[in-house]
């Protein structure tokens, strides 16, 4: 029997970091090892991020597409200047099966593209946009037409790949699809890459953010706790290493509240991402209560735990959970005062020696929970596993 095809389309991919690079390029090696032919549809990388030349069992294809000030594929005209292309380039492509990666405009490529050819594909899940649009300074018809293509997208799809039960019940009461027709492939990070061993940034006593900066994060309040605890530790800093539509106004709200303790770094590479996180007294993560995210689990907690670093957690819902039942660090309630007495007994854990012991263990959550290598074998052997899907 010949190897099946695949192809992933995808606006992001590697040397790109970020959590949607490293979960797909996991998803590309896993359809590998189960025999399959794998092409990836993609964008050409940022201006400043040359390709490796890295031996991958697949092959990547690009096409040029529009980017934004920062660099990034992100608005309504990025969006389609890849989705145009990846339609177009579909038709032509020879494939048993794609899989298709948000945004919704490319869910609506993939399957006009999958049903003009007659053959499946898979809508990958990771997060719900009709959701994080109610988060943003959108008009409501904007969120209306999000829903509609995200339901499309979801609903005509052979099968849905999604990253968390608790994303999976949000996907299923926004759109309806059913969870018959959804796998399980949980949410983690390159346990390859971001390990306890290795170098560490010297730098310290420091914080780290590293990831996306959006609006419904609200990272900010860690400057604000940042500057809380400054008059009793002034030489302490916090590093953020990420990019996202909230930067400027969290780069304002730093310059009046703590412009000499904290530093912008941008996207970094991950194994720079590692060591940042490596040397850190902790990770900070985020995610504004009640406005509509609280069943993500963001990614920033998994790298953290596997470089062995305890993660505070300003949040409830999923996240909390996630941190509180494995023992990852410190769930705090969404509020500078909250933030700044976790990020003070941080210090003192890290003064002390106490939190060496922990390091282990948390690594070792990581390397038997969170491996996306083991995420992405188990989605792709689900997707080849025989069940009909009808590209409708």
């Amino acid at each position: 029997m010949r190897p099946r095809k695949v192809v992933i389309v995808s606006r992001i991919f590697l040397p790109e970091p970020a959590a949607a690079s490293f979960r797909l390029a996991a998803l590309a090696r896993g359809f590998a090892a189960e025999g399959a032919d794998v092409t990836v549809l993609t964008t050409n990388p940022p201006r400043a991020m040359a390709e490796a030349a890295v031996d991958e069992p697949y092959r990547i294809v690009r096409v040029p597409v529009l980017r934004d000030s920062e660099d990034y594929v992100r608005g309504v005209a990025q969006y389609l200047s890849f989705d145009v292309q990846a339609f177009a380039r579909l038709l032509t492509m020879d494939a048993d099966i794609v899989v298709s990666e948000p945004p919704p405009t490319t869910g609506l490529a993939v399957w006009l593209s999958s049903a003009l050819r007659r053959r499946p594909y898979i809508w990958y899940n990771p997060d719900v946009w009709t959701s994080a649009t109610l988060n943003m300074d959108v008009p409501s018809v904007v969120t209306q037409l999000m829903r509609v293509a995200e339901t499309v997208s979801a609903r005509r799809a052979g099968g849905v790949i999604t990253v968390s039960e608790s994303m999976g019940e949000e996907l299923h009461r926004v759109t309806g699809v059913g969870w018959d027709k959804m796998f399980l492939a949980e949410n983690g990070i390159d346990t390859d890459t971001f390990t306890a061993d290795g170098p560490a940034e010297p730098d310290g006593p420091y914080f780290v953010y590293a990831g996306s900066v959006s609006e419904w994060q609200g990272m900010d309040i860690f400057i604000e706790a940042l500057a809380r605890i400054l008059p009793r530790h002034p030489g302490v800093t916090l590093h953020v290493l990420g990019r996202g539509s909230d930067l400027t106004r969290v780069q304002e709200v730093a310059a009046r509240l703590a412009p000499d303790n904290v530093v912008f770094h941008g996207v970094q590479p991950p194994a720079r991402t590692a060591a940042f996180l490596r040397g850190a007294v902790a990770a900070l993560a985020s995610v504004i209560p009640h406005t509509g995210y609280d069943f993500s689990k963001p990614t920033k907690l998994y790298a953290a735990a596997a470089c062995g670093t305890p993660s505070i957690y300003a949040g409830v819902g999923a996240g909390a959970r996630l941190v509180s039942e494995n023992r990852l660090g410190t769930p705090v309630e969404f509020t500078p005062e909250a933030v700044a007495d976790a990020m003070e007994r941080a210090l003192d854990d890290a003064r002390s020696g106490e939190r060496e012991g922990a390091r282990e263990r948390r690594r070792t959550w990581a390397r038997e929970n969170a491996s996306l290598a083991a995420s992405g074998r188990a989605a792709a052997a689900w997707v080849l596993s025989g069940f009909t899907r009808d590209a409708r």
